[in-house]
């Protein structure tokens, strides 16, 4: 993430807090939760103001969670009422492997020439079989917007950034943005599964 993308997140946290936390998110849950066997290790990888890794807690899932944004990481925390580690995808370190990455409207933060780099860090994080969800705003292009920058994605160019990765892509689909008065806003939805090693 960039560091004016960052002290956007850090200067409006509580708006973006605000805004977030209680947006309906069942349609997507229930794309990525079948997948999982109960009590499943999911992490979700830039949780924002914490929503997805409350819902998957109170389902029974075993959450680790972090952001880049340390406002947004204590918020988040008192949210899921345990530790969210504030780190950026490319610090974040852990021994843990999750059965579930979940990356909702985060990676996008990602600089293009990083993407690739990151997302082959997540996939070794995921266990064999693991599923891993991510999304962003539909485009092909990185552009800079209200102070944040962006890496957009369509099905074609989202396909140049796991090439030779140990996954397949499960779905792909699109839809509009879940915020009242932003539906006419697309994002590109992913499902990827990590192939084992010898399968």
């Amino acid at each position: 993430m960039s560091t004016f993308t960052t002290e956007y997140y850090s200067k409006n946290a509580e708006s973006f807090y605000d805004a977030t936390v209680n947006i309906d998110m069942t349609s997507l849950y229930d794309e990525f939760l079948p997948f999982l066997k109960p009590n499943s290790l999911i992490l979700d990888a830039g949780c924002g103001a914490g929503r997805d890794s409350k819902f998957f807690i109170d389902q029974g899932y075993k959450v680790h969670a972090f952001d880049a944004c340390g406002a947004l990481a204590s918020l988040a925390s008192k949210l899921i009422a345990q530790p969210v580690q504030q780190a950026l995808f490319q610090t974040f370190n852990t021994s843990n492997k999750f059965d579930g990455i979940w990356a909702c409207a985060s990676l996008l933060h990602v600089p293009m020439n990083e993407l690739s780099e990151v997302l082959a860090k997540l996939i070794s994080l995921l266990t064999d079989n693991g599923v891993f969800y991510c999304s962003f705003k539909l485009g092909s292009e990185e552009v800079i917007r209200g102070g944040r920058m962006f890496t957009n994605l369509n099905e074609y160019s989202f396909m140049q950034y796991v090439q030779g990765l140990p996954i397949c892509i499960v779905k792909q689909w699109r839809t509009g943005d879940l915020r009242e008065g932003r539906e006419s806003e697309q994002w590109l939805n992913v499902i990827l599964r990590k192939e084992p090693v010898n399968g």
